[in-house]
């Protein structure tokens, strides 16, 4: 074999081993919600659209749609997307052709913000799954109380109506509470004789 041929073999192999590797590594998919209809009311179009797709974390969903007329609310959560309730969103996506790319795993909900139309069917529910060839990175170390700490309310004033209205958001305001502590509340009882 001459110089040349042997060096373009090398090349070629070169590039099929970079596009198998490629493949591997950056498998990101993008997906057009609707596809060729787009982002529009229709009777549990996105349903049956989502259940032949398997959505991973790296993936994104193109949501195209008239802007004049719509929009596109991701909302926290199953309650807000079956009652087209969109009074506290995650987000909102008003461009027309908005890219949103799925960064963790779980259930993504989203809605027109617009009642008749999410009621007519725009919505889409997805859940994303963790790609098995990205391992998922342990949650960060929490802080473990061995003990909880117990806390008399008011302190020596006891619980009691306070003089001032914000006695006990003052007293709360000195403490930092954490799961596990608890609350005692005590009263002196006084009698009076006649």
């Amino acid at each position: 074999m001459t110089t040349t041929t042997t060096r373009n073999l090398c090349l070629m192999l070169v590039m099929m081993l970079f596009t198998v590797l490629m493949g591997c590594c950056c498998s990101a998919k993008i997906y057009k919600v609707g596809d060729s209809e787009g982002w529009t009311a229709k009777d549990d179009a996105y349903s049956d659209w989502a259940k032949l797709k398997e959505f991973h974390v790296g993936d994104s969903l193109i949501f195209k749609y008239d802007r004049k007329y719509n929009d596109v609310t991701q909302v926290s959560g199953a309650l807000e997307y079956n009652f087209c309730d969109c009074s506290s969103p995650k987000a909102v996506y008003k461009t027309g052709h908005d890219v949103v790319t799925l960064t963790e795993p779980g259930s993504y909900y989203f809605i027109s913000s617009n009642p008749t139309q999410c009621l007519s069917g725009q919505r889409l529910n997805i859940l994303v799954v963790h790609d098995p060839s990205h391992p998922v990175p342990p949650p960060p170390p929490r802080k473990i109380f061995p003990f909880g700490k117990t806390y008399n309310v008011g302190d020596s004033k006891e619980w009691r109506v306070p003089e001032e209205s914000d006695f006990y958001n003052k007293w709360s305001e000195e403490k930092q509470f954490h799961v596990g502590d608890n609350l005692l509340s005590t009263t002196t009882t006084k009698s009076t004789t006649s």
